[in-house]
């Protein structure tokens, strides 16, 4: 009998090729069976792989992109590389929420505001943003472990600050939704809860060419219905005004005029509004939106910014803030900020937070509020948070200082699991209690209050994984003898390089700040002028710049492929740095020459003669009263 081979002929007949369902069919028959995947119910901490490759290092870091791995998209690293971004357009509805105020004559639908925990919100959104404050913390966020990466380590937005700064319940159901809505299904949901036609909901979804109604047509619709109105125009008028206060608010999306319908499915059951956690949902939702504002084609940041602006204010109080001394602990510590837009650039604030030093930083700023508003347990819990559609993931161990523990090296971030396996992600969340940080793994607390401690192989862990400074040394304003040596040459003598190099030269002043002194611009100002006007001489003579210290020169970007505190040390306060630019004191007064002989006489001049006053004329009123003074003046 002939020898079979290994596709089941014997070798006298024919070979032919083997048809797609034969090898299909082979193939199953050789696979073994899958592993199933881990349940992110109980391990969501090994959904990724603990032997993950190491990435090579990134210019001006991180040197160990196994944590970033997203961090050649991110705008810090357009930023380092010369590539600058505008500030970011922000969305606001501080002022749309006082266009629909619920007075004494619509004291029903306040009532069921009141009982959802959503009251706070009406009262505590800030009018005004600060673009180049919000969007100089953005460069700094980094989406993977969903923290803001300071000079000295990680900082975040935790439960326990949005419950402190708004007061919403930050415990309670997770905002889940089956699927997106559809524009079909967003119509029937109007109809349904609002009662409005179909001709009405047609019209304002097809207007807004998406499952979304205007925050407009709201305040149009349902503004003027009263506690006169009957018991269904108050119930449609209550679920139209949370959707208008949470699409102003914990839900901004970037289209700035409109919100989801599908929020609407919240306020079904106006009783249940209260058992969500409005919270928990801010903040993913908030965490979204800065994941997205981190890539350098993105132009504008929406989410909740008062928790955002407020956040910055509680914890750099002496770089940004504006205290209202009238704020009392009872009510949200959004309310103890005045709200203003800082008069500097987005270059001068995102060199202020590279120059900010640990001692600057407010680590627990919420002491004060304990009494009225505990510290959260839920704030120690680790895993993640969901809005929808949006899954991302909380790290409290990696921002252990803000709890008032000295800050380790935190284990490596989570992938968050899909959106669609909500099931899983309700049971994780509903079990909050079994996924708190331990005693043992929150560590010890510091030693003194606000220290900010940390152990001592954690910055040299966080050297190697973070892109500490933004700002490239390189790209700094200032004046500085590496800085004067990049600008044009005096030896080019016509007017268009003389411009170029004053332009360049005023340019580095102004995006300083006004942190400068008076000194600065002065001599800015002489050293162009000298520029323009074409005396090389002049110019030297008046500016005498002397060498930066050894410890603050700036290292050729050629020499520095990978920016670490090992081969660069960023100056580390601005009182410390080098003298921009050297203004010499005014010139000595000269003394005159010795005399050999006796002291020349004194010659007084002769006093000046005497002038006639102007004959007086008498045709005006002007010219009469000045004869007047001057015949009084004869006679004194």
């Amino acid at each position: 009998m002939p020898p079979r081979t290994r596709g089941g002929y014997t070798s006298d007949a024919p070979r032919r090729r083997p048809t797609g369902s034969e090898r299909r069919r082979r193939v199953h028959l050789r696979e073994v069976d899958p592993v199933p995947d881990p349940d992110p119910v109980e391990h969501p901490q090994h959904d990724r792989d603990e032997t993950e490759e190491v990435f090579e290092g990134a210019p001006g870091g991180p040197i160990d992109r196994s944590i970033l791995r997203s961090f050649h998209k991110h705008v810090a690293a357009k930023i380092w590389l010369g590539e600058d971004r505008v500030p970011l357009k922000l969305v606001n509805h501080g002022a749309k929420l006082q266009l629909w105020e619920l007075d004494m004559e619509r004291s029903r639908i306040y009532e069921t505001v009141h009982r959802s925990g959503l009251a706070p919100l009406t009262s505590c959104s800030h009018r005004v943003a600060s673009r180049p404050m919000l969007s100089a913390f953005c460069e700094r966020w980094q989406p993977e472990t969903t923290t803001f990466h300071m000079p000295f380590g990680e900082m975040t937005i935790t439960l326990d600050d949005v419950a402190s700064i708004l007061h919403i319940p930050v415990t309670g159901s997770m905002i889940s939704f089956p699927q997106p809505l559809r524009v079909d299904d967003a119509n029937a949901l109007l109809v349904e809860l609002l009662g409005t036609t179909d001709v009405e909901a047609s019209r304002e979804t097809e207007q807004c060419r998406s499952p979304s109604v205007r925050l407009l047509w709201l305040r149009d619709h349902f503004s003027t219905i009263t506690d006169a109105s009957s018991d269904d125009d108050i119930m449609f008028a209550t679920r139209a005004f949370l959707l208008h206060l949470v699409g102003c608010t914990l839900f901004a999306d970037k289209s700035a005029t409109s919100v989801a319908v599908v929020y609407l499915e919240l306020f079904r059951d106006l009783s249940m509004v209260g058992s969500y956690a409005w919270g928990a949902a801010c903040l993913a939702y908030l965490y979204r939106q800065l994941t997205t504002a981190t890539r350098f084609e993105v132009r504008q940041l929406g989410g909740y910014l008062t928790l955002l602006q407020a956040w910055i204010y509680e914890h750099f109080p002496e770089m940004f803030s504006s205290p209202d001394m009238s704020y009392t602990e009872s009510r949200p510590r959004a309310l103890r900020w005045r709200p203003h837009v800082i008069p500097d650039s987005l270059q001068s604030v995102r060199e202020r937070l590279d120059r900010l030093q640990i001692s600057e930083v407010c680590w627990e700023p919420y002491v004060d509020h304990r009494a009225e508003h505990p510290l959260p347990d839920i704030a120690w819990y680790s895993g993640c948070l969901k809005c929808g559609q949006v899954v991302e993931p909380y790290h409290p161990e990696r921002v252990l200082r803000q709890f008032g523990y000295i800050q380790t090296i935190p284990p490596r971030p989570f992938t968050p699991p899909r959106p669609d396996r909500s099931i899983l992600l309700e049971q994780y969340w509903e079990r909050w209690t079994d996924h708190v940080l331990t005693d043992q793994s929150r560590g010890r607390r510091c030693h003194y209050s606000g220290s900010g401690e940390s152990v001592p192989e954690y910055m040299a862990w966080y050297d190697r994984i973070s892109h500490r400074i933004v700002q490239p040394p390189q790209l700094r304003s200032g004046f500085t003898t590496d800085a004067r040596s990049s600008l044009p040459s005096h030896a080019a003598s016509t007017s268009d390089t003389r411009a170029a190099r004053a332009l360049t030269l005023l340019r580095l002043v102004i995006s300083g700040g006004r942190e400068q002194s008076v000194d600065v611009f002065w001599g800015a100002l002489n050293e162009a002028h000298g520029i323009l006007a074409g005396s090389d001489e002049t110019s030297a003579s008046h500016s005498t710049p002397s060498p930066a210290p050894a410890s603050h020169s700036t290292p050729s970007p050629a020499t520095l492929p990978f920016f670490s505190p090992a081969t660069f040390v960023y100056p580390p306060a601005a009182s410390d740095d080098p003298p921009p630019l050297i203004v010499p004191p005014p010139p000595a007064p000269v003394a005159p020459p010795a005399a050999s002989g006796p002291p020349p006489p004194l010659i007084v001049p002769p006093p000046p003669a005497s002038v006639a006053p102007p004959a007086p004329t008498l045709d005006s009123t002007a010219s009469t009263t000045v004869y007047v003074r001057a015949k009084r003046k004869k006679k004194t």
